[in-house]
């Protein structure tokens, strides 16, 4: 035993030494000029954008390299942690089959396999398995897989999918006969949206350009070389959708930005078909159609900033001609309808909770759905049949694992079909959610929902806790079960969700309040949780951790910039930082459609206000918390160079010895590594980053 003990404290002597003997990477200062609205700003690490340059490449190895140097005196429990995970997970499993066209549709994993298999019965349970796709045999010989649309034909008899092999979003489209196995030779590459016309042999697809904007709509028939151009967008800010009405009546071709849309309708029984017009975009207008019957039911916030529903006789449907179904209120967000033959499923949101409600159209008498708990969130699962009087919804809460309920609309009985099953058992009573209020420097209230273990908590300060927020887009932060999370919370974390503005929490005008000139509310909604998770004893500031990606990747830049002494630790995924380069510059992804969420720096204005909150132009001279950054080269929607430049300086500037580490997965894109197992070594990664620097209860 004593000879062991020695081994161990010689490796972790090793570890240490080794990470001193490696020094953090220093990147070399280029002076570029990114001067804009006469206000002069020099980016030093303006040359990390040159992909191609074998020095990027050799600068993100050697951050790779420092990363794992000093975090090898944490391999042991990131393996744990890893191995943990993993063993909670139910590894041969299968979700609850979907009823369609007389076949029994769902999809299975495999012990040992980071994919899943998709796959049907005919008629019944009982009947042989027929494989439609297996996932894993698409990504053999590949780092990355990503399947990103599968669609079965109306007669069931064909499916198009499309396939991602790099993680930079970029799929390519087959189409597959199930009968024979047979995949065309119609390959399509850089597909958005996919809708089948109910020919069985046209399908409609959208195209996305070089910044990554679906910006064409195609008509394709099955064995032609040549497809039809349906709708070619012209304007940089809109980006085109495809969806089928439930009825299978209509396709549905949609352009829209963040705040004006527009529809065009397709009969989907023609595959000659023009596309119509419902209502040409006007500025901040966003509406959309679905059919019912012998009418349109419009969601529109024309006049309504929480939107209402409306519907206008089908082919007769200019604006006088329509008519209210469901009202404004003031009190709650109208987020979405589903129309089946006798019944609308109403899906509201008010205080920071998802309501649904079902009401019967011919009688107009509705009733609200009663969940098993108070503070949860669900979402619509596949409902194909348009005769159904079930409703099927996907269902989970903080301490709830991942649930598949059928609600019978006529008895109004909600019926559990499968629970997600925690391997060697998970006893919900040993864990407790409850939410608090933070108060915003406007006196705003910002909810803040949280998770621990009983057993493990002590209202005392000394509870490491991890605070997640996001804020951005109108996004809500709702609160889910996380098998993953069990290590943390087994470890007596504390894991709060922060329901800032900017996301569409506590309904619309919430979300108006965080984005465009009012952004900074998300950033500092968020350090009010965080003030009020410790005034309140649930933690201290050496003991806070916290973590976003994205969007939310700027929340943290914001947060540490502004508060770095709040926080013990920060973890910032795939982060969206350098704010005004980015948005300046219209050939990178997503920047044109997205100037109506952050602004346009080419605007005074909006210049002044982005520059005050944007991460890279506002790093300091000063202490940081201890920081993981993680990035993914082909990342379509958050270049790695931002992540990589803010690191850069953040480094040259700051004024402590904490740790900042940056982390770039060479082979993969916005969404870290694919498969199961890759996502779960990620979050190892990050769990055990935390642990290392924020301790245990």
């Amino acid at each position: 035993m004593l000879r062991g003990l020695m081994w161990f404290n010689l490796l972790a002597l090793f570890f240490v030494l080794a990470a001193c003997s490696i020094s953090a990477p220093v990147a070399e200062k280029i002076p570029h000029d990114v001067t804009l609205c006469n206000d002069k700003r020099i980016d030093e690490y303006y040359w990390m954008r040159e992909r191609d340059n074998p020095k990027v490449i050799a600068h993100l190895e050697a951050e790779n390299a420092y990363t794992k140097a000093m975090i090898a005196h944490t391999d042991k429990l990131r393996e744990e942690m890893f191995q943990e995970m993993k063993a909670r997970v139910k590894e041969t499993d299968l979700s609850v089959p979907v009823f369609h066209g007389g076949y029994y549709y769902y999809q299975r994993d495999e012990a040992g396999k980071q994919y899943k298999v998709n796959c049907r019965k005919k008629g019944s349970l009982d009947a042989p398995e027929e494989i439609l796709l297996d996932q894993n045999k698409l990504a053999e010989g590949h780092e990355y897989f990503s399947l990103g649309m599968f669609v079965v034909s109306p007669d069931h008899q064909l499916a198009a999918y499309s396939v991602d092999m790099k993680g930079d979003e970029r799929y390519t489209l087959s189409v597959k006969e199930f009968a024979s196995g047979k995949v065309y030779d119609d390959t399509i590459e850089n597909a958005g949206d996919l809708v089948w016309a109910n020919d069985n042999r046209t399908f409609y697809y959208s195209l996305v350009d070089d910044v990554f904007r679906p910006y064409k709509v195609f008509r394709h028939r099955l064995g032609k070389t040549e497809d039809e151009l349906i709708h070619h967008e012209t304007d940089e800010r809109f980006w085109l959708s495809l969806k089928k009405t439930r009825s299978q009546r209509f396709v549905l071709l949609g352009a829209g930005t963040f705040t004006s849309s527009e529809c065009h309708i397709i009969d989907a029984n023609d595959p000659e078909a023009k596309a119509r017009c419902f209502l040409p975009r006007e500025e901040n207008h966003e509406y959309e159609i679905e059919h019912h019957g012998d009418h349109l039911y419009i969601r529109t916030n024309l006049g309504a900033i929480n939107f209402k529903l409306m519907r206008a006789p089908l082919g007769n449907w200019p604006k006088e001609r329509w008519e209210t179904v469901l009202p404004h209120r003031d009190d709650a967000l109208l987020e979405s309808v589903d129309f089946f033959e006798k019944y609308m499923v109403i899906h509201e949101r008010a205080n920071a909770n998802q309501i649904m409600r079902v009401r019967e159209i011919a009688s107009g008498k509705d009733h609200a759905v009663q969940f098993p708990e108070n503070v949860f969130s669900y979402s619509v699962a596949k409902n194909p049949e348009f005769g159904s009087t079930t409703f099927r919804v996907n269902y989970t809460s903080l301490v709830t694992p991942d649930s598949v309920f059928d609600y019978d609309i006529v008895n109004r009985k909600l019926e559990l079909k499968k629970e997600q099953e925690i391997v060697g058992g998970y006893d919900r009573a040993k864990y407790t959610t409850e939410r608090i209020l933070g108060k915003a420097w406007d006196g705003a209230e910002v909810p803040i929902s949280l998770v621990y273990r009983k057993d493990r908590f002590k209202k005392d300060g000394g509870n490491p806790c991890i605070l997640d927020g996001y804020g951005s887009y109108g996004y809500a932060n709702d609160p889910s079960f996380s098998n993953a999370r069990l290590s943390l919370l087994d470890r007596g974390y504390v894991y709060a969700l922060a329901h800032t503005r900017g996301g569409s929490d506590m309904g619309r005008q919430w979300y108006e309040d965080g984005k465009m000139m009012r952004k900074r509310n998300t950033f500092t909604d968020f350090i009010a949780c965080a003030e009020k998770l410790i005034a309140d004893k649930y933690t201290t500031n050496k003991k806070l951790g916290i973590w976003s990606g994205s969007a939310g990747g700027l929340l943290i830049g914001f947060c540490v910039n502004e508060r770095p002494e709040l926080f013990g630790a920060a973890v910032a995924a795939v982060p969206f930082v350098d704010v005004l380069t980015t948005m300046a510059d219209e050939t990178i992804p997503l920047t044109a459609a997205e100037w109506d969420q952050w602004g346009n720096p080419n605007k005074q204005e909006h210049y002044w206000y982005m520059k005050s909150y944007s991460p890279y132009d506002n790093v300091k001279k000063q202490a940081y918390p201890p920081m993981l950054v993680t990035a993914g080269l082909n990342d379509p929607r958050v270049m790695y160079w931002e992540p990589a430049k803010w690191v850069a300086r953040m480094r040259a500037m700051k004024t402590d010895d904490n740790v900042l580490l940056f982390h770039v997965n060479m082979g993969a894109g916005h969404f870290g590594q694919s498969g199961r197992y890759g996502e779960l070594m990620e979050r190892a990664l990050r769990f055990t980053f935390f642990v290392d620097h924020l301790g245990t209860r």
